[in-house]
């Protein structure tokens, strides 16, 4: 932990050599880019805006956002990128303080683990088994796909969906976004929730992008 939060720190200087060095400084952040580019993976994951809803701020700086995607192999246009590089990797090495805490808590602490009945180290992105994106895939997806509950809307002609593993107090959510219309919804983000009841309800009473989905 001690090693991701001085990658954190030297990547919030807004310059190319801070990014490479604070990714080249976690040489298993830069195993998975690598593994996850070759196997395709961020192809399941639609787009996410770095500029967070509930501050308004950036939660990374543009020379990580960039440093990020060209390691990726993804094209991207600052704030707006690949959900699952950003939600995944990107969270992992920002500072900025939001109403929930640090983006990286999901990763790092056992709540969203928890809540989606796996092991405690479940997401802990240093794991030598598989990548946190695959890990973090792969149980968004089962999520999505067989929730008990879960809602659909429509926004801009664009399908999106939400997934809970439970319907009432705290849960695990999954979010995603067609990219078009006629679309299959594409991975945006997944979380812990207080209460899942509070976020459906929500969800179903105002049809919009949400959570950074672009």
């Amino acid at each position: 932990m001690d090693d991701l939060t001085t990658a954190a720190i030297r990547a919030q200087s807004d310059s190319a050599t801070a990014a490479r060095t604070a990714l080249d400084s976690l040489p298993w952040l830069v195993a998975s880019l690598e593994d996850d580019r070759a196997h395709g993976r961020f192809d399941a994951w639609g787009r996410s805006t770095v500029i967070d809803e509930n501050i308004g701020a950036a939660v990374i700086s543009p020379a990580l956002f960039d440093e990020l995607h060209r390691r990726a192999g993804v094209r991207a246009q600052w704030p707006v990128g690949n959900a699952g590089l950003l939600h995944c990797y990107g969270y992992l090495l920002s500072l900025v303080e939001t109403p929930y805490g640090l983006k990286r808590d999901r990763w790092v602490t056992n709540a969203l683990a928890e809540a989606c009945a796996l092991t405690p180290d479940a997401f802990l992105p240093w794991r030598e088994d598989a990548t946190l994106l695959d890990r973090a895939g792969t149980a968004a997806s089962e999520i999505l796909h067989s929730a008990s509950s879960s809602r659909t809307a429509t926004v801009d002609g664009r399908h999106t969906r939400v997934g809970v593993t439970r319907e009432q107090g705290p849960a695990a959510l999954v979010y995603a976004v067609a990219a078009a219309s006629e679309t299959t919804p594409l991975l945006i983000t997944m979380f812990p929730v207080a209460d899942a009841g509070v976020v459906l309800t929500e969800f179903a009473s105002t049809p919009r992008l949400r959570w950074n989905a672009v």
